[in-house]
């Protein structure tokens, strides 16, 4: 069953809305010349985003030294897009469904989601990003697959069959989705991302993680934050032995990596560590 993209767009509107508070957040942070006081003032107003920001800056994510007990202390100590970022992730895990009968199991789902962001995070430190910067590529690996979601919820028959015809035929998601659907995940993740208005490098990184290819990347038309995602998806499925969803890694990725894809895995010795410390992500 071929989808239609203006009725998948009526149903992404369907979707909760962020809260009031998260869209300020976004308004307000995509000026350059935002205020922390006002940042301040507008996470301060929502109690159940104050509560869970703090957590998160206090958890070993990030490594403080000491704990943060304010949204004011946590702005100075992390950072002003750190702090959007966080509201950004509460937000998005917070409004997209818990269940479906898609057979789409949300566990394994979001932990996926979370070591994808995490690789890509550490990626992005070994490319001498620093570590409160390289939070938006943490957020875009957490946000990557959001569109199985969609699907999982408002089409739930037709995407029990896209899983189960990928498991049979030993193809990845995205391809059996492309197949039945006319369009894969990714691009559905994008629309909902735009929907949401989301940052532009968020958008573009959850559009293109499986559709990095040499030329785009020799072209620089692909942005350091997807290639992090692309290379963060392969890490996991390497990992988790995932056949499937294992492609090939373009050499020009490699280029950009300074390391075949292998290893990368092996200097990525505290990647399993890390993990389990942005778990505080996923439980709430």
């Amino acid at each position: 069953m071929l989808i239609d993209h203006t009725e998948l767009a009526q149903l992404i509107d369907k979707l909760p809305a962020f809260p009031e508070s998260v869209s300020k957040i976004l308004e307000l942070t995509a000026k350059s010349d935002v205020a922390a006081k006002e940042l301040v003032a507008v996470v301060e107003r929502d109690m159940v985003m104050t509560v869970r920001v703090l957590k998160l800056v206090n958890s070993p994510l990030f490594g403080l030294v000491r704990e943060v007990t304010s949204v004011q202390h946590a702005v100075v100590y992390v950072g002003i897009d750190v702090i959007k970022n966080l509201a950004i992730s509460i937000a998005t895990s917070g409004s997209l469904p818990k269940t479906n009968s898609a057979g789409l199991d949300m566990d394994a789902f979001w932990l996926q989601s979370l070591s994808v962001g995490v690789a890509a995070k550490l990626l992005a430190e070994q490319k001498g990003i620093s570590k409160f910067e390289s939070a938006d590529y943490f957020v875009a690996g957490l946000l990557h697959n959001i569109g199985k979601i969609v699907f999982a919820h408002f089409y739930p028959e037709n995407y029990a069959k896209v899983l189960e015809t990928a498991k049979l035929m030993d193809k990845a998601d995205h391809m059996v989705e492309q197949e039945l659907f006319g369009i894969d995940h990714s691009e559905l993740g994008a629309m909902l991302a735009e929907e949401w208005q989301l940052p532009p490098r968020l958008v573009e990184a959850i559009k293109n993680h499986h559709a990095l290819s040499a030329e785009s990347i020799a072209s620089g038309n692909d942005s350091d934050i997807a290639k992090a995602i692309f290379c963060g998806s392969q890490i996991f499925h390497r990992l988790n032995a995932d056949s499937r969803e294992r492609s090939a890694v373009p050499k020009s990725i490699e280029s950009w990596l300074g390391k075949t894809i292998d290893e990368t895995i092996e200097a990525l010795d505290n990647l399993e560590e890390e993990i389990d410390n942005a778990l505080v992500f996923i439980h709430h």
